[in-house]
């Protein structure tokens, strides 16, 4: 049992999970780097935070697919497109297993190994399709690391039940109330240990 909390932000598809993920990095980034700079160290090399984050693919205003994104290279790759051709479809979108393999995974890995805070988003439908992400997943929260998952809210998976279940873990919930508010408090539960 780590010092560091794991906070799981859940909340309705669209309610902005990702939003309030996005503006806590920025907080907790400029915040370091202020810091370091106070310092008169160097925080252009600083590895603050690392993970992988998923982004919708639109056409439009519907969403055709998505795609994840390590957060410390900007490499990218497609896990689930409506026209990618696959017996392995989720929302009627042909699922790639093999792109959250090939970026997402030693992306985390990389988040464990070398940085401050790893970040998760978004641990659901599409991404638990890989085997080997939701193994990497149970590694890093065995970490002693603050680390931020953005968690899909309907998911029954295991993966999901597991991390909801433990006892260092924080699930907050994205409300239309709560969302310009949100951010600050998760990034004052990170900041306690940090």
């Amino acid at each position: 049992m780590g010092l560091h909390p794991k906070i799981g932000i859940t909340g309705l598809p669209r309610s902005g999970k990702s939003a309030v993920m996005e503006k806590v990095v920025i907080m907790l980034e400029s915040e370091r780097a202020s810091e370091l700079r106070g310092r008169g160290e160097d925080s252009s090399n600083h590895r603050i935070i690392g993970g992988m984050k998923t982004i919708p693919i639109m056409d439009g205003t519907s969403r055709i697919g998505y795609s994840c994104m390590n957060i410390q290279t900007g490499e990218v790759a497609t896990i689930a497109h409506k026209d990618i051709d696959s017996r392995n479809r989720v929302l009627g979108l042909g699922i790639n297993p093999q792109a959250l393999d090939d970026v997402a995974v030693p992306a985390i890995q990389d988040a464990m190994d070398n940085y401050e805070v790893i970040v998760i988003d978004e641990i659901g439908k599409f991404s638990v399709e890989s085997e080997a992400f939701v193994e990497i997943v149970k590694e890093a929260i065995e970490v002693d690391k603050p680390t931020i998952l953005t968690l899909h809210k309907k998911s029954r998976h295991p993966l999901l039940q597991d991390i909801r279940r433990r006892d260092d873990a924080r699930v907050l919930e994205v409300t239309p109330v709560n969302r310009a508010l949100l951010p600050y408090k998760i990034h004052k539960i990170v900041r306690e240990t940090f």
